[in-house]
Order: structure tokens, then sequence, then C-alpha cells
């Protein structure tokens, strides 16, 4: 059985962050940080520990906050490139135990930022801030987005990308920006200057920013299509096709157009799905589409497949999921499978009865039947 998620926060971490910060301050109260730290850990979920821990690094740092800062600096391991290990045994702290370092500087230091944000740069370095600079483009609206504009030439790809994974709208687990909400044409300068980015973990980030901001204004990304898809290079193609998601999903006119997309299906589809009964958390079910055409070109198509879940108390909430991209040769015939697994996950809680399964060409609806599900 996989180690369960909050455990990247658990006791053994605890310990080597005790350990490395008594080393870079020999003054340090490591049994007073541990104790507290591990206080009922064992009980708390990945967030909440990550808060205690920030909560008894502010027990046991020094008061002077510039000071605390520094020590914490200190602590850390040498950065590495995106996707290369972070830290070697010994050398510093890096990795998920620098998420309760952000958030105490997220709580400590809004009185002071500038000291504060300097922190932060070099903590997403090891791991990310992208959740504890939040709380400063909030409170210190000026400086922060100075700061953020400066950083988009940073030689370190971990901060150019917190310039944008930072400042999205809508970041999982973060504190909503509802100002970015209403109104995200602070951040459009960013990304722009960001979306042709060497690092691909960079542009990563800019296409989920993207991706964002067409939740609540759709017509705007489909303005920034129209502005930078044309001529656009490979990656920025990628980018902008990744940004597009959610809009392709909704089957915007705009936004299909753009990608060639369009048009409706010139022929007919079908789907069936096996077995018709199906239990959660077994194999899952089978889709398969059945497509036919009907036109003398070749249409591209992009299919996806929405699943409408049974809520608890009646009635269903529908989740798009990703199918396939292809081109339909003049008068072709094709057949397509999909397995669509059926397992408890902690974003989804999944409710017993009929499931209805609609098919998705260009962003319309052309087929549709279900499954029962029990639990």
């Amino acid at each position: 059985m996989a180690e369960p998620f909050k455990n990247l926060l658990g006791e053994a971490r605890v310990r080597e962050a005790g350990e490395q910060l008594q080393r870079t301050w020999p003054g340090f109260d490591r049994a007073r940080f541990e104790q507290q730290a591990l206080q009922g850990l064992h009980s708390l979920e990945l967030k909440a520990r990550a808060r205690q821990l920030a909560a008894a690094l502010q027990s046991t740092l020094p008061a002077d906050f510039d000071a605390a800062c520094s020590l914490l600096e200190r602590s850390l391991a040498p950065p590495a490139a995106p996707g290369e290990s972070t830290s070697a045994a010994g050398t510093g702290l890096a990795g998920w135990i620098v998420w309760p370092m952000t958030e105490w500087v997220a709580t400590a230091g809004l009185a002071q930022p500038e000291r504060a944000l300097q922190a932060l740069h070099a903590m997403t370095q090891r791991f990310t801030a992208e959740w504890a600079v939040r709380p400063f483009i909030v409170a210190h609206p000026q400086l922060t987005w100075a700061t953020l504009q400066r950083w988009c030439d940073d030689p370190s790809a971990h901060v150019r990308r917190l310039v944008s994974e930072g400042s999205r709208p809508r970041l999982p687990w973060g504190l909503q920006l509802k100002a970015l909400v209403a109104d995200p044409s602070p951040t459009l300068p960013l990304l722009e200057r960001l979306q042709d980015d060497e690092s691909d973990y960079v542009r990563r980030s800019v296409a989920n920013h993207l991706n964002d901001i067409a939740k609540d204004h759709p017509a705007l990304v489909a303005d920034w299509l129209a502005a930078h898809l044309p001529g656009a290079p490979a990656p920025r193609r990628a980018l902008l096709r990744h940004a597009s998601r959610t809009l392709i999903k909704r089957g915007d006119a705009r936004v299909l157009s753009a990608w060639g997309l369009g048009q409706a299906l010139a022929g007919t589809a079908t789907l069936a799905i096996t077995p018709g009964q199906a239990r959660l958390g077994e194999d899952g079910v089978t889709l398969e589409v059945g497509l036919q055409s009907t036109a003398r070109q070749p249409q591209a198509l992009e299919i996806d497949y929405a699943v409408h879940h049974v809520k608890a108390h009646g009635g269903a909430t529908a989740k798009v999921f990703k199918g396939w991209k292809l081109v339909l040769a003049a008068g072709e015939s094709r057949l397509l499978r999909k397995r669509h697994a059926l397992r408890p996950i902690t974003t989804r809680r999944y409710h017993a009865g009929w499931h209805r399964v609609e098919v998705l060409v260009n962003g319309q609806a052309v087929a549709e039947t279900g499954f029962e599900l029990a639990l």
C-alpha cells in the first residue's frame, strides 16, 4: 500500500528539521521544537501538519524576524534545477519540509514584507512558496507586484515559476485572490513575459494560470489566443493548448475555432459502456465510441466525455474527462475504446445510482448512455 500523502511531513522530516536548525544555530531549542511539532501529528492531514510545524517554528525561532529568516535560509540545501533531487543527506533542508517555513514567513513577516519576500525567494528554490506569497499580494500589492515583475528575469526557473503560480487567481490549496478572480489584468503583463520562458516548468504554470482565468473570463483567454497563437513557436502552442482545455471542454466557439475545432461532427456517433452495472473500487467501466463520417473532407475532432456524478441528495454534477484528439478521414468509420476508473479519491465522493455519460465532439454532445454504480 502506498505511503499516506500526509507523511510527506512525518516524524522523520520533523527530526531532520530539528537537527539541521540546531546545526545552523546551536542555541536552537530542538527538543521544544520537536515536542510541539510532533504533538498529535499522526492525526493531522498534510496542510494541518504544515501549519503545526509553522507554529512550532514561531515558538522556537529568534524573536527578531530578520535573524530568524537568516537562520532558516542558512539551513536550506543548495538549490537544484526543476525535477532534480534538491538535497543530499546532511547538506540542508529541501522538499516538503520547507513548506512550514514558508507558512511561518507568510504569518510572521507581513509587517516586514521586503525581508519576507527575500526569504521566500530563497525558499521557493528548495520547494515552492506559491501559497505563502499570496498574503503579500493582498496586503502589500504595490511592493509585491513590483517584486514579481523583477523576478520574471530571475536566473532561477523556480523563482520565475513562482511569479505565475503564486499569482494564480484560483490556486489549489491557496488563499483565493478574489480581486484577481474579478479582474486578472494585473497578472497579464507577467504572463506575457513568461509564456515563452525557456523552462517548460515555468510555461506549464503560465498555462495553468491562463486556464484559471478562463473559468471566470473566457473572452479574455479567447482574446489572448487571437493575439498570441498565430505564428506561435511550438512551445507556446503547447502552452496555449493546455491553457485552452477548460474552454474546449465547454465548447467555447471562439476557442474551438482558434484551434480549428469549431465545426460540429459531420456524421454520427454512438456510445456503449460495459459493464452496465459497476462497483466502486473494482475495474471501472469501458467506453466504446463509434464514429461514422459523412463528410467529403477530413475532420479535426477533439473528443471528450462527461460523467454526470450522482450527488448525495439527488441531482448530478458533470465532470469532463479527456478522450481523444484525431482527424477523421472522409467517409471513415472508427471505434475508440477507453477505460474509465472508478476509484475513491480525495477530491470526489461517489454515490450510488445512475451515472449518465455524454460524448462531446468539438464541445458538442453527440451521444449518451450511462452505467449504474454500486458502492
